[in-house]
């Protein structure tokens, strides 16, 4: 099985961005283009907060019922970046 890195790794370049050495969090950017990528936000909207675009990833990927940034934790878990990766890079997913 993957490791959070190597997912993070894979959904960065499925969404045009570069693999990074060090085991970090998603950038804003990098948020950003999963969110669009995953059709939460399009390319030409104005960028919300890391809070609100990962709580509208994880209302996409249907780990949430919305998208309020109030009820959300902190970085996305290995089991989200799991289904992110089913949708962004395998391409299964029907967001």
């Amino acid at each position: 099985m993957a490791t959070v890195h190597e997912l993070r790794n894979d959904i960065r370049t499925a969404v045009g961005r570069h693999e990074r050495i060090e085991n970090v969090g998603f950038t804003k950017e990098e948020l950003e283009a999963i969110a669009v990528a995953l059709g939460y936000l399009s390319e030409s909207a104005a960028r919300p907060s890391k809070a609100q675009m990962r709580a509208g990833i994880r209302w996409r990927i249907g780990e949430r019922d919305d998208d309020d940034p109030e009820g959300g934790s902190g970085g996305l878990t290995k089991n989200e970046l799991l289904a992110i990766a089913a949708t962004v890079v395998d391409g299964d997913g029907e967001n």
